[in-house]
């Protein structure tokens, strides 16, 4: 699409037009024009004293905190026409041209020239460059605005009581939990690490903490890497915040244009956001893609108002973060489970060339005793392995001794539904890549890793691992076994700091 740059007779401040907006009496700078090839771009327009437009809630709700495609829009530009000319609806540009081909993608902050291509567009009728980076949330390109809201910022109501959760907080939880909250109400444009270990509660940690900025009218969010970990967090909220508007976003929701007080989100949906949240929690900080993707890193910042509170939670920070949070005094360490028993220590098997062995239709002898003591003895196990096409080879073999053994990972169609199946108890074991190492919860299961010793599995990975097991207060002494081919620095350091924190001392 082009746009102009032009003057209403009813302002003396230029403003980004839809080339379908113009009138005849506009005074027109420049254009039409790719919105990307404007110079010396205006601010927002101020809104008037006046009543905004008919049903102006409505694009409110839509737009405020957020910035979107015009394909993401359900108005026209026609039905948008008086929001973008009388200042209520701002419009940017989704890439900019700082200097000959160097371009900043303003939605993911992608400014890497071979994420960039260029494709010949029916919009413009010229050829535009586009953002692969965030390609998988609609094409971002030269010639396609953002739309932002730029009116007044709804005011959500206050409640007195929102939080329904009835439970108890151990002591080490409670400590954690009021650094949460004191931070939420102290200080702005803060930051606090809460490094507890796998099983901690660090969820219920932050009842407190939501409920004291949801009664006083704040946005949160509540960022996490995974999918499944927005699945499993939504109905435990839901519980707890009854009251409250919830959203829980992550690829192909239902929710994704859903204005929700209390937003649960993947990484890759905060991409939509802007300036929109008080306070941003940020889950499993270290964890892939979030830890290796700088454009979720700056996806998240625009997302949080400027003086918003962010608080990390990670069983395996990273040292860079962590001294920088020790700095500040701005970290609180959770070294026991809610239970309070210590986490499970894992052991090592060796299994020599299991791979070669898979690849010929058999299993390792060792690995083959652990799978048949597990069935006879009842007891329900994750089995985590390094790749997707490793999971479907130890697949196909295990079938061959229990028909109902299944294999997940990412892209896999019926991931939710095979998660929740093995959850409700209905097969004895479940074969995964990495996908769930973290964020899910399954109570009474041993783990195993196949292949420990593969780079997949660092020392945070496996940590997180072994944190699967012994999660239930009825059961909180799971087994976890490395089965490897060789020991790695990455197994030894895992069992170190799980011994470590075991060690230490609690409150």
């Amino acid at each position: 699409m082009k746009v102009v740059l032009a003057i209403p007779p009813n302002t003396h401040s230029p403003l980004i037009l839809p080339e379908t907006c113009l009138n005849d009496d506009d005074h027109v700078l420049a254009g039409p024009v790719p919105i990307a090839a404007l110079k010396n771009l205006p601010l927002p327009l101020e809104p008037p004293d006046t009543a905004p437009p008919y049903h102006w809630q409505e694009v409110q709700a839509l737009l405020n905190g957020r910035a979107l495609l015009p394909i993401e829009l359900p108005f026209g530009f026609l039905e948008l026409r008086s929001f973008i000319r009388q200042g209520y609806v701002h419009m940017y540009p989704g890439i900019t041209i700082r200097r000959r081909k160097h371009y900043h993608c303003r939605r993911c902050g992608n400014q890497q020239k071979h994420w960039f291509s260029s494709y010949k567009c029916s919009w413009c009728n010229d050829f535009c460059v586009y953002c692969r980076s965030c390609i998988m949330m609609g094409r971002v390109t030269t010639c396609t605005p953002l739309f932002t809201w730029n009116g007044p910022v709804p005011s959500l109501c206050t409640q007195h009581e929102v939080l329904a959760w009835q439970g108890t907080l151990s002591p080490l939880q409670k400590h954690a939990a009021d650094r949460i909250t004191e931070t939420i109400i102290s200080s702005k444009s803060s930051e606090l690490l809460i490094w507890a270990v796998c099983g901690a509660g660090k969820t219920e940690m932050l009842f407190p903490g939501f409920a004291h900025a949801l009664k006083d009218g704040k946005r949160v969010l509540l960022a996490t890497p995974r999918t499944d970990v927005v699945l499993e967090l939504m109905p435990r909220l839901k519980r707890a915040f009854p009251t409250i508007a919830l959203a829980g976003l992550y690829g192909g929701s239902s929710d994704r244009l859903y204005n929700g007080q209390l937003v649960v989100a993947t990484t890759h949906q905060t991409r939509r956001f802007q300036d929109a949240f008080d306070v941003v929690i940020i889950d499993e900080v270290d964890a892939f893609p979030y830890r290796y993707d700088k454009s979720l890193a700056y996806a998240v910042q625009k997302a949080a108002k400027t003086d918003a509170v962010t608080i990390y939670l990670t069983a395996t920070p990273e040292e860079r973060l962590r001294k920088r949070c020790e700095k500040k005094e701005a970290i609180v360490q959770v070294n026991r489970r809610f239970h309070g028993h210590p986490l499970p220590v894992p052991s090592f098997q060796w299994a020599g060339d299991w791979r070669k062995a898979l690849m010929r239709g058999r299993i390792i002898l060792a690995f083959s005793a652990w799978f048949d003591h597990q069935l006879e003895s009842g007891r329900r196990a994750v089995i985590f392995v390094p790749s997707v096409q490793i999971a479907s080879l130890l697949r196909d073999c295990l079938q061959k001794k229990e028909k109902s053994i299944v294999s997940v990972h990412a892209s896999d169609p019926d991931r939710k539904e095979i998660v929740h199946a093995f959850r409700n108890g209905e097969m004895p074991m479940l074969v995964t890549t990495t996908i769930l190492e973290r964020g899910v919860t399954f109570y009474g299961i041993d783990v195993a890793v196949l292949g420990a010793e593969d780079d997949v599995f660092t020392e945070s990975a496996l940590v997180q691992i072994a944190g699967r097991a012994g999660r239930s207060p009825d059961d909180p002494h799971g087994n976890v076994t490395f089965f490897h081919y060789g020991k790695t620095k990455a197994m030894n350091r895992c069992r170190k700091q799980i011994l470590s924190m075991n060690r230490m001392k609690t409150l």
